[in-house]
């Protein structure tokens, strides 16, 4: 019995002995997780100095005579009474509209922006600034300052303002082109008007694009809650670095989904020099039609990957043309920058600025050509193709691949801007068919197939066929 004894006190001597560096490591786990929280927190108050609350107001007035809907009266409300019929009074309960000739109100809105030089600039929105009739800034301490507008393009939604002061705290800038998916990051601004509200989260994506928000989109996703007023806000890295500027998020409520996007910094610095140096934003301009490498066109050009992107058409007198680039071209580099998509490129192009002189690798032929060319500066305005006339069923026509396809009149020619007898014209698409699925609509122009020339239609046959 006594020799049992031993063995169970053993046992329970052992046991405890195991147990103990466990607890040790815990308790050593837990104070590193507290020491990381509170730097974490002197982190966000550091941060939270250089961020202000952004008020503005428009003044809204009728030209023509009529009321402006009251923005508190609901039953006047375009939105509320398209939306919720059913809390709509009966006819005869309807609030007359009053006739109020001249009449004006102010429009309130609000947002955030990050104090970014110590003059007094501070980087934010278009959508929050940029038809402002009066800006006023509260700062970190409470004071209020009014700002007057530096610039804004609507085209990326960025926008400086500025106010006056010197020695003013400054959000430092950091590289978001070396910020990773799932890196933690916050958020800070004024959602819904409650002042210098932080939030947390990760990095959820880079470059979403085609987001349909912006004409220059390459988004860094977020799962860190962004909310309306956190617009113009800083996205910052746990450096204490603003990364990306809040603009916008997905959302079917109104409000928080998960899902938050902020134009990336180095895009943003770009654009925020010019408006400060320029008042206007000057971008790149190659002078090409392009898309993305789809898997077929991979295998058809022979591409280890669809990576990249797809020159379709080169315009007359542009820096492409001067270049020597051809149609089928797939530029995969611009610089150091590997070229994912046509977004990307698009971007990277006007990144680099009006006449600046870059580097380009692309894929000819299966074979790797590198280019030197100087940009020109991309135009107010570029012209779009023109609608062609309906087909005119006196011209040949052929039924290939579930598309019609017929001769390309001078007519359709002259008014493309194209030369006559180069290329045959889609005028129909079946649904469900071959060409429908790769994406080819009626009054495009086909003028290559399988890297062949296509002058009419019996070449097209015979390409096909």
């Amino acid at each position: 019995m006594q020799k049992y004894y031993k063995i169970f006190t053993l046992i329970m001597i052992t046991g405890f002995f195991w147990v103990t560096p466990a607890f040790t490591q815990t308790s050593d786990d837990l104070e590193q997780m507290i020491r990381a929280s509170k730097t974490r927190a002197a982190l966000v108050q550091n941060v939270q100095k250089a961020v202000v609350h952004i008020k503005v107001e428009k003044i809204m007035r009728s030209p023509d005579g009529r009321a402006l809907n009251n923005p508190r009266d609901l039953y006047n409300d375009e939105f509320f009474r398209r939306f919720f019929p059913e809390l709509q009074p009966p006819d005869n309960q309807q609030p007359k509209k009053r006739e109020q000739p001249n009449r004006e109100f102010r429009q309130k809105g609000m947002g955030s922006g990050s104090i970014i030089d110590a003059e007094g600039y501070i980087l934010t929105n278009h959508h929050v600034v940029g038809e402002a009739d009066e800006i006023l800034v509260v700062l970190y301490n409470g004071d209020e300052r009014k700002a007057k507008l530096v610039g804004t393009d609507p085209e990326s939604d960025i926008a400086v303002v500025k106010i006056e002061g010197n020695g003013l705290p400054v959000l430092p800038m950091g590289d978001s082109d070396k910020i990773l998916v799932g890196e933690d990051v916050i958020a800070v601004g004024n959602p819904f008007g409650l002042i210098q509200t932080v939030t947390y989260g990760i990095v959820s994506a880079k470059g979403r694009s085609n987001v349909g928000i912006n004409e220059y989109e390459n988004f860094i996703q977020t799962d860190a809650a962004i909310n309306p007023g956190n617009s113009g806000g800083p996205l910052v890295s746990l450096r204490g670095e603003i990364i990306g500027v809040n603009s916008a998020i997905f959302s079917q409520s109104g409000g928080y989904q998960g899902i938050g996007f902020a134009v990336p910094i180095n895009m943003a610095r770009k654009i925020m020099r010019d408006l400060i140096d320029k008042g206007i934003v000057s971008r790149g301009w190659l002078g090409v039609g392009i898309q993305d490498v789809s898997h077929d066109l991979a295998k058809a050009f022979k591409l280890k990957s669809t990576k990249g992107s797809l020159i379709t058409g080169i315009m007359q007198d542009t820096p492409a043309k001067k270049a020597g680039m051809r149609k089928g071209d797939v530029v995969i580099r611009i610089n150091d920058k590997l070229i994912q998509n046509s977004n990307h490129l698009r971007n990277e192009i006007a990144n680099a600025g009006a006449f600046a002189e870059i580097e380009m690798e692309l894929i000819r032929d299966g074979k790797t050509v590198l280019l030197k060319l100087k940009l020109d500066e991309r135009p107010k305005k570029i012209g779009r193709m023109k609608t062609l006339p309906e087909p005119t069923q006196t011209l040949e026509q052929v039924e290939l691949l579930g598309m019609t396809v017929e001769e390309l009149s001078e007519e359709n020619a002259k008014q493309l801007g194209i030369e006559p007898g180069i290329g045959v014209v889609i005028s129909n698409v079946k649904s469900g068919s071959p060409a429908e699925k790769s994406g080819l609509l009626p009054g495009m122009i086909v003028q290559e197939a399988e890297r062949q020339a296509v002058s009419n239609i019996d070449s097209f046959k015979e390409i096909i066929n």
